[in-house]
């Protein structure tokens, strides 16, 4: 009995050590790969735990790359791991290569998902094409007449310029500038619109695919339809344009004549003035050269006759001219 109890301590003792070494060796993914025919050491799982490593996210896809006929080095597929890579789908994707008999090595799969590129989805875009619709594009033609166009273009991934390449986004702005361009180079709309492939044509010719991780198969125009006559509304603008700066221009005028006519006005105004106050000062004049005897008296009563000569023949030219005559002045 003594015995018995002896053991029990050293039973619990050799339960926890067997729990500790399976919990730290997995021993059972390690007879799974062995059994799969993807040879694993058992150390190598035992420095993936003093690594922190995953050993399950390692060895799973390796022996899915095993089963595949995709020979992979498991210290290839740790040090993707490390390097904050996804790993199950990157063998995912060289499964699919190989399946479609394209040539992708690890280290080029590696590096486009390490660049931040689903690979896998790269691979099945090089397989089946994929189709980018463009939003729509309005251009004018050298007639004013706005069409608006919308264009789908079919991609294939190119995965020897993923790494560098630019995206879709790249795609659709530049065929959308050879739309622009195509459109305002046509003397008239209906140019376009007997022949919208003349648009496909044009846009394919310019290379649009060159930097980019796509090669386009092929730019089809969906839909074309026009919209405003821009050529005569720019036109109706123009044309209110110049009236608006005519009739400023006019207002300026007349805004000038009138201050030139207030201007003579006043100096008209003045010069009466001035007149007047000379007139009144005659009398005067002629009292004080009668008493020093500069002026006799038959010659103002000469100058008298003159003023009144002068005012009949007024008063006659005015009749004749068909206006009212002035009343006669009297002589003396």
């Amino acid at each position: 009995m003594e015995g018995l109890i002896f053991l029990i301590p050293i039973a619990v003792v050799v339960i926890i050590c067997l729990w500790l070494f399976f919990t730290f060796i997995p021993v059972g993914l390690w007879i799974s790969a062995l059994a799969a025919g993807a040879h694993v050491n058992l150390f190598t799982l035992i420095g993936m735990r003093l690594r922190r490593v995953s050993p399950p996210k390692i060895v799973l896809p390796k022996i899915q790359a095993t089963k595949a006929g995709v020979p992979i080095d498991i210290n290839k597929l740790e040090a993707h791991y490390l390097a904050k890579g996804n790993v199950e789908r990157v063998v995912n994707a060289l499964i699919a290569a190989q399946r479609a008999d394209i040539n992708l090595e690890f280290e080029r799969a590696a590096a486009i998902d390490l660049a931040g590129r689903d690979v896998l989805d790269a691979v099945r875009m090089s397989v089946d094409p994929r189709v980018i619709e463009t939003p729509t594009v309005a251009a004018i033609a050298r007639d004013g007449i706005e069409l608006k166009a919308k264009a789908k273009v079919t991609v294939r991934a190119n995965i020897d310029r993923l790494v560098g390449g630019a995206g879709a986004d790249t795609i659709i702005a530049r065929v959308g500038e050879g739309v622009v361009t195509t459109i305002g180079s046509a003397n008239t709309y209906k140019e376009v619109l007997e022949n919208p492939d003349k648009i496909s044509k044009t846009v394919l010719d310019k290379g649009l695919e060159a930097g980019t991780a796509f090669e386009i198969l092929s730019i089809d125009i969906a839909d074309v339809d026009v919209g405003r006559n821009v050529g005569a509304s720019l036109q109706a603008d123009q044309a209110e344009a110049d009236k608006r700066i005519a009739q400023a221009k006019a207002e300026e005028r007349r805004a000038m004549a009138v201050a030139t006519e207030q201007e003579m006005k006043a100096r008209v105004q003045e010069m009466q003035a001035k007149v007047v106050e000379a007139e009144a000062e005659v009398p005067m004049a002629m009292a004080s050269a009668l008493r020093e005897g500069k002026l006799g008296v038959m010659d103002y009563y000469g100058m008298k006759n003159v003023i009144a000569d002068t005012s009949m023949k007024t008063s006659i030219a005015v009749a004749q001219a068909g206006g009212n005559p002035l009343p006669p002045t009297s002589k003396g």
